[in-house]
């Protein structure tokens, strides 16, 4: 199969400056071109969150907070598929914010539940306003039906994955 570089796919305005390099056997592995699709995404996401400085970590955590009051930070751990030693780094930065605290669960006091505080709301609002956006330019790319095969695929990569977490 003749490999070709990433940048043969753009056209026009959007080719970069500088030719890229002949990415060899690189263009034919799926893991390649999901770490640049993952770069993309990530650079803008960056980009757009730089106003509230959070990272897509952070996000995700808030979110998962946000639908699930009273979650530990093991179950976010757990739906993450991140280690307890990092989920508690993501939520002792977010708490240090005043974005996230921890109230000892009714049912077990050695479990602390999540909650949002109201500054927290108040940023996840309008997180959520810059990645409606973020994830538009993306969204853009596809047609619904492209959209929904791409989400499709990449579910039944990561549900099937070795990662208990995904199973």
């Amino acid at each position: 199969m003749a490999t070709k570089s990433p940048q043969d796919d753009f056209e026009g305005e959007d080719a970069p400056a500088t030719p890229g390099l002949d990415v060899g056997r690189l263009g034919d592995l799926l893991g390649f071109h999901l770490r640049m699709a993952h770069v993309a995404i990530y650079r803008d996401f960056a980009e757009t969150m730089e106003e509230l400085a959070l990272t897509q970590k952070q996000l995700a955590v808030m979110e998962l907070v946000a639908g699930n009051p009273g979650a530990s930070q093991i179950d976010l751990a757990n739906t993450l598929g991140t280690d307890r030693a990092t989920m508690m780094a993501l939520v002792n930065r977010l708490a240090a914010r005043d974005l996230i605290e921890r109230r000892p669960s009714a049912a077990d006091r050695r479990r602390q539940e999540l909650h949002l505080t109201r500054a927290g709301h108040a940023m996840l609002a309008r997180a959520r306003e810059l990645i409606d956006r973020h994830e538009q330019r993306f969204i853009e790319l596809f047609s619904r039906d492209e959209l929904d095969t791409l989400l499709a695929a990449l579910k039944r990569i990561y549900k099937g994955s070795r990662n208990p977490a995904f199973a």
